[in-house]
């Protein structure tokens, strides 16, 4: 039963990355890499390396965060200037 858990989880990793690439909104794409961070921690675990998941829970958390400020940050100079 865990292995078909394991290959839908996989599967779904191949097209939830496949989405990011084509996603025209980067806000959109950057909540689609949440998501495929979350994914990635699962099968850690199932794959019983819960550091390995902890430290890809930190540095995901910290990449999202910079990508979000940075967008925002982009979009909030685009606004002064026009």
């Amino acid at each position: 039963m865990l292995g078909i858990i394991h290959e839908v989880i996989l599967i779904a990793m191949i097209i939830l990355a496949l989405l990011i690439v084509e996603e025209d909104n980067l806000l959109a794409a950057v909540i689609e890499l949440a998501m495929l961070s979350v994914f990635l921690v699962i099968i850690m675990f199932q794959l019983k390396a819960p550091d390995v998941a902890l430290s890809a829970t930190v540095i995901g958390a910290l990449m999202i965060g910079i990508f979000i400020y940075t967008i925002e940050g982009v979009k909030g100079s685009k606004s002064k200037s026009a």
